[in-house]
C-alpha cells in the first residue's frame, strides 16, 4: 500500500520540478551579476538586484506595465459583469428566441480567432480605436465561454432560493446583484483568474492593434527588448517581473479555483 503511494508522489514531484525549472533558471539568470554565462551551470558566487533596478527604472517598462494592467483588469471586470448578466438571463428567464440566440452565441466557439482576426481589426480601425485602450479591451468582452460556464452554474442553483427571494418582492436586478453574484463567487473567481492571465499574457492582438510604443503591453515590449541592446540578465529580470502578477493572482484565487473545480463552490 505504501509503495502505491510513493510512486505517484515521485512522479508528481518530477512533473512539478520540470514545470518549475524554467522559472528557477529565469530567476537565477536575472539575479546573476553582469558577465555571467547565459545558462549558469552552477550557482553564481554573488547575487544582485541591479538588473531588476535597471528594468524598473526604465520609463518604457513602467508604461508597458500600466497598459497591461489596465488591459487585464478592466477586461476582467467587464467580462465578469457582462457574462454573468447574460448567463442569468439565459438560465432563469424565458423569452422568444432564447435558445436560438444562445446556440448562435455558443456556435462562435467553433470559429477560430484567426478566422475573424482581420474583420475584427478592420472594424476596430473603422471605429478609430486603433492604438488605444478601446481597441484593446472592447473586442474581447464578448466571451461565450464565460457565459456558458456561468449559465450552467446558475441553472444548477436551487429553485427554492429564487422563489423565496421573489416572494419577498425582489426584481431581476436585486435578484442578480444580491443572489446570483454571491452564489457564483467561486466560478467568478475562476473566470477572473483565467481572463486575467489570458489578457496579461496576450501577444497577438496587442501587437497588431497598437501602433505607438507608448501603447505597447508587456508582452509586445519584451519581444522588442531582445535585440542586443540589453543583456540577457536584464531581459530575464523583465520577464520575472512580468510573471509576478500571474503568480499573485493564482495564489490569491487558489482556494476558489480548487472549490470550483471540485464542485463544492455552492
Amino acid at each position: 500500500m505504501r509503495s502505491r503511494q510513493v510512486l505517484p508522489t515521485v512522479l508528481l514531484a518530477l512533473v512539478a520540478l520540470l514545470a518549475v525549472a524554467p522559472f528557477l533558471l529565469m530567476l537565477l539568470v536575472a539575479l546573476s551579476p553582469p558577465g555571467s554565462p547565459t545558462i549558469p551551470h552552477r550557482l553564481p558566487g554573488s547575487l544582485t538586484l541591479a538588473n531588476f533596478a535597471r528594468v524598473l527604472a526604465a520609463e518604457d517598462f513602467l508604461r508597458w506595465t500600466t497598459n497591461t494592467f489596465v488591459y487585464a483588469a478592466v477586461s476582467v471586470v467587464a467580462v465578469l459583469l457582462s457574462a454573468s448578466m447574460a448567463a442569468y438571463v439565459f438560465a432563469r428567464k424565458r423569452f422568444p428566441g432564447r435558445d436560438v440566440l444562445l446556440w448562435s452565441m455558443l456556435g462562435t466557439l467553433m470559429v477560430p480567432f484567426h478566422a475573424v482576426f482581420l474583420p475584427l481589426l478592420l472594424l476596430v480601425a473603422a471605429l478609430g480605436w486603433v492604438d488605444g485602450y478601446w481597441g484593446l479591451i472592447v473586442p474581447s468582452l464578448a466571451n461565450a465561454q464565460a457565459v456558458l460556464l456561468l449559465r450552467q452554474f446558475i441553472r444548477a442553483l436551487p429553485d427554492d432560493v429564487f422563489d423565496a427571494v421573489r416572494v419577498d418582492g425582489a426584481g431581476d436586478w436585486r435578484m442578480y446583484w444580491h443572489v446570483v453574484l454571491p452564489l457564483c463567487r467561486p466560478v467568478l473567481a475562476t473566470l477572473a483568474a483565467f481572463v486575467f492571465l489570458w489578457h496579461w499574457n496576450d501577444f497577438l492582438w496587442p501587437l497588431v492593434v497598437t501602433r505607438s510604443e507608448r501603447m505597447w503591453t508587456l508582452t509586445v515590449g519584451l519581444s522588442t527588448m531582445d535585440s542586443g541592446h540589453i543583456g540577457i540578465a536584464e531581459l530575464m529580470a523583465a520577464a520575472t517581473v512580468t510573471a509576478v502578477p500571474c503568480l499573485l493572482v493564482f495564489g490569491l484565487l487558489q482556494r476558489h479555483l480548487v472549490s470550483a473545480i471540485s464542485g463544492q463552490g455552492r
